[in-house]
């Protein structure tokens, strides 16, 4: 049997990938984070998710790739866009949440073409692709318009928690390593890791194990070895972590509506550390471009 076709697993059914698979998964997390680059100048007050959504869905099947979101278990866009306190899975094309104006069983119950962004609005927008059989998993943060003060901090918080969870990467390393440097780094700043959703591994298949959970204890939790592909993603909420799912089943939003945030890399474990598989090729991952 050819080494690279077989299966390693370890004792928690984690899949081992072999020291070639790292190029496929560079060149599918590659097409992801060029997409996200490239959907920069979209982002602007005015603009609707949904017609975002629709030139990501343009740019995925001119890069030659499959979006790995279309039809999955009945999901019908090319992304996920979560705008202000939308945590997770914001569906493009839907009426954005107001904070105050409409009751959680209420939201997004009628879908509307006219999602506009406003001035200070922050968004999520998350993007799948499979590459030759490869899935590449990222999401970022983008303003449309003048940042507000607050959401300048909690996006920073949020980007530098997804930054010391892959700090603590390495072979020997447990998952509870990485979920603790990103609550310890959220909590000191007095803001909240959502609980009810974490990443996830992926290579030749969109999820599976592990949960890579964004809070925990060091020391806890299966070990890292080389040839784990995972993501990490911590939602970062700046008032308290309890979410509710939406009546579309999909939309997941804070339940007392403060500002919610996520960055996500797909991530491979390699022999002395980590390798990140989506970093952004024009450094935009920031909203700010640090």
């Amino acid at each position: 049997m050819d080494d690279r076709t077989r299966d390693r697993r370890t004792r928690d059914n984690i899949r081992l990938y072999h020291p070639a698979d790292f190029a496929s998964m560079r060149a599918a997390g590659r097409v992801a984070a060029e997409i996200l680059d490239e959907i920069v100048p979209l982002i602007q007050p005015g603009q609707t998710t949904g017609e975002i959504d629709r030139v990501i869905a343009d740019l995925v099947e001119r890069k030659g790739a499959t979006s790995a979101t279309i039809g999955y278990k009945g999901y019908q866009h090319a992304s996920c866009i979560s705008v202000n306190h939308v945590v997770c899975h914001g569906i493009p094309g839907a009426p954005v949440p107001k904070s105050g104006t409409e009751t959680i069983s209420k939201d997004l119950e009628k879908r509307r073409a006219d999602d506009v962004l406003l001035d200070g609005d922050i968004l999520n927008v998350d993007v799948t692709v499979i590459v030759d059989g490869w899935y590449g998993d990222t999401s970022r943060m983008y303003v449309a318009g003048k940042l507000g003060r607050k959401a300048e901090r909690l996006i920073q918080v949020t980007h530098d928690a997804l930054m010391k969870g892959i700090e603590a990467v390495r072979p020997g390393a447990t998952f509870g390593d990485i979920g603790h440097a990103i609550q310890t780094h959220v909590e000191s700043h007095r803001m909240s890791v959502v609980r009810d959703f974490c990443g996830h591994g992926l290579g030749r298949v969109f999820h599976a194990p592990p949960n890579v959970l964004h809070y925990g204890q060091p020391g806890m939790g299966p070990r890292l070895e080389e040839g784990m592909f995972f993501t990490i993603e911590p939602m970062v909420n700046l008032g308290r972590p309890e979410t509710a799912v939406l009546a579309d089943d999909w939309t997941a939003v804070t339940r007392d509506k403060s500002l919610s945030a996520q960055f996500e890399h797909s991530v491979g474990v390699t022999a002395t550390g980590v390798e990140i598989f989506t970093l952004s090729p024009a450094g935009l991952f920031h909203p700010t471009y640090r």
